[in-house]
Formats: structure tokens, C-alpha cells, sequence
């Protein structure tokens, strides 16, 4: 007999201490058009008059939605918190999904439209807008264009230059295999140089190089299996056996149709202003996005309101890593300052 967790998944209602359903909370899985294809989102929130908290997820492809349970349900306090599998990845992943279709520029209109729908189902004028590494680059763009639509930008992994951060990327891993005298990490990684202009094209090159990377700490800095995360995954209550499948196919598709787009990013030139308060948090040990391009586009960025916050036991993963922590500044520091 096939299990039902095979194939079903829903998220849970948001009940109160006494195991009723809180009266104005909202808590839904459901696919909704945007661009013209269909695609899913979970929103989830105790008060259905708390501001929109909008995620962007990595990747491109790394869907946050099987996380959101163990990591976000404190902000579901505060927020009207909304995690989209965006085009090509996690439950909006199919090989229907045109391969011409996955374009920078249609993710943000696919963004901006669902920001439209989120608006209007909630009676609301902006949104809390928060990117995750892909997601910082999508979040750049889209606040960048649509100020009016945002209340706030919160930046985590923040990406700046593709080129640079590749290469910085890749120095890290050259220092730390040469330094614990790894010679099996050098010689593979001295295979891909030049990197990454050797071929932009080349997601073999890029995952060879991140796996040494995720061994030296310059993705999690406080383990370096993803096993922990994959065992997270499998206990979500909004995806199937099956969505975890599509995950992977996602991932897959959405890298090796857009890894090469994103060097065409260079934000220093491109957007060396923003119209919103600005939040860049940042993993001290992050390589993956490295901190020091961070910070050096934080000092230049002109914004009415910016911030810098530093994640101390962190690399890549801070929003995991140091969840509660991330939590408590988007509740106790960020809502305060910018809820207006």
C-alpha cells in the first residue's frame, strides 16, 4: 500500500492554546498563476492584519518551503509570512516549465505580480521584501523598480558582482585546501582555473568547487554535512515525498538555465541606490557570498535607512544557523523601525 504522504501534503491550521483555529489567521498551500504558469505558495500568519512578509528563496531553485516549519513559525506571529517555489523550482517544478521562460527579467515580473495578488488579498500597500542569496539578487532588482511596493528589504547572503564573488569564493577554497593540506581539494579545484571565466556555463565546475567550499565552513560554518537539512525537509508537513523529488529536479533545471545570467550582475554600477530602508545580514564566515563584497557594497549603497548586521556564528545558512536570532531582529528591531 502506497502511502498518502507519498503523494499529499497540506500545511497545518494555526490554532490557539486550546487547540482551536485562531479566528483571523491564515494558513494555506496553494498554486496560483504567475507569467502565465502555474506556481505555489504557502502563506501562513496568526493575524490576518499583519504586515506581508515575502521570501525569496536561493538557488536559483533552493526552495525555503520545507524549512519554514522549523524555522519561521515565530515570525508567523508578527507576519503574514508567504514562501514561493518560484518558476522552475520545488512544486513549480515540471519539464513543462519552458527553458526560454527562465529569465531574470521574467522573475521579476513573475515577483511583481504575485506582490500585486498579495496586496490585493490582504488590503495591504507593501510588503516585507526578504532575498536569500539567488533571492538577494531577485530582491535587488525588484526593489530597485518597484520602491512604491516595499516597506523594507531584508538581504541575507547578499549577492554584489557574480564575477568577483566567484572568485573570492574560489581563492578561499585554494587558501583553506593549501592550508589543512588537502591535496586531493587542490588538485581538483587547480582543474577549473581560470574560475570562473573558463566557462560561465559550467555548473559541473561551479558544484566542484562548492562542495570544497561547503567542506572548509564557507557555507555552514557549524557542520559541513547537508544531512540535518535534508532530514528537516522529509518532515514538512507541506510537501510530499513526491514535491522533495521535484526539489531535486528542480534545483537541477533552474541552475544549469540560469547560473550563466547572473554575471551579468554587477550592483555597484547597477543599483548604487535603493528608495527603501535597507537590512543586510551577513554570515561572518560566508564564502558562499562572500561577506567582504557585502560590505563593501553596503558603504557605498545610498538608502533613506540602512543597516549592516553581522551574524556571528553564521557562514551562508545564517537564517538556519542562527534562526532565533535572525527571528528576534526581523520582530524586535526591523517591524519597529519600519512598520509605518
Amino acid at each position: 500500500m502506497v502511502s498518502l504522504r507519498m503523494f499529499y501534503s497540506k500545511t497545518p491550521k494555526i490554532k490557539d492554546n486550546n487547540g482551536k483555529i485562531k479566528p483571523n489567521s491564515v494558513a494555506s498551500l496553494k498554486k496560483v498563476k504567475l507569467g502565465g504558469l502555474d506556481q505555489w505558495i504557502i502563506i501562513r500568519g496568526h493575524d490576518k492584519d499583519n504586515p506581508i512578509f515575502l521570501f525569496l528563496h536561493g538557488g536559483p531553485g533552493s526552495i525555503a518551503g520545507p524549512y519554514a516549519y522549523k524555522f519561521q513559525r515565530d515570525l508567523e506571529k508578527h507576519f503574514i509570512v508567504v514562501n514561493w517555489d518560484q518558476r522552475g523550482a520545488g512544486k513549480s517544478y515540471s519539464k513543462k516549465v519552458p527553458k526560454d521562460s527562465m529569465k531574470i527579467e521574467q522573475f521579476l515580473l513573475d515577483t511583481h505580480e504575485l506582490i500585486q495578488l498579495l496586496l490585493n488579498r490582504f488590503n495591504q500597500k507593501k510588503v516585507y521584501l526578504v532575498g536569500h542569496s539567488w533571492g538577494s539578487i531577485l530582491g535587488t532588482l525588484v526593489v530597485s523598480r518597484y520602491p512604491e511596493l516595499i516597506q523594507a528589504y531584508i538581504g541575507i547572503g547578499q549577492v554584489v558582482n557574480i564575477v568577483d564573488n566567484e572568485k573570492v569564493s574560489y581563492q578561499y577554497t585554494i587558501d583553506q585546501a593549501k592550508e589543512r593540506g588537502n591535496k586531493k581539494a587542490l588538485k581538483q579545484l587547480k582543474k577549473l582555473e581560470p574560475y570562473p571565466e573558463k566557462d560561465i556555463n559550467d555548473t559541473k565546475a561551479l558544484r566542484k568547487q562548492r562542495k570544497w567550499l561547503k567542506k572548509f565552513g564557507g557555507v555552514m560554518h557549524n557542520g559541513t554535512s547537508w544531512w540535518p537539512y535534508i532530514k528537516i525537509a522529509l518532515g514538512s508537513p507541506e510537501y510530499s515525498l513526491k514535491d522533495m523529488i521535484k526539489f531535486i529536479g528542480g534545483m537541477k533545471f533552474s541552475l544549469e538555465t540560469m547560473w550563466s545570467q547572473l554575471f551579468e550582475i554587477d550592483f555597484p554600477k547597477q543599483i548604487p541606490e535603493l528608495k527603501v530602508p535597507v537590512y543586510i545580514c551577513m554570515g561572518r564566515y560566508d564564502y558562499n557570498t562572500p561577506f567582504e563584497l557585502a560590505e563593501k557594497y553596503f558603504n557605498q549603497l545610498k538608502a533613506p535607512k540602512k543597516e549592516f548586521i553581522w551574524f556571528e556564528n553564521s557562514a551562508h545558512m545564517l537564517n538556519s544557523e542562527e534562526s532565533e536570532k535572525f527571528n528576534e531582529i526581523l520582530i524586535n528591531v526591523i517591524l519597529p523601525e519600519t512598520n509605518t
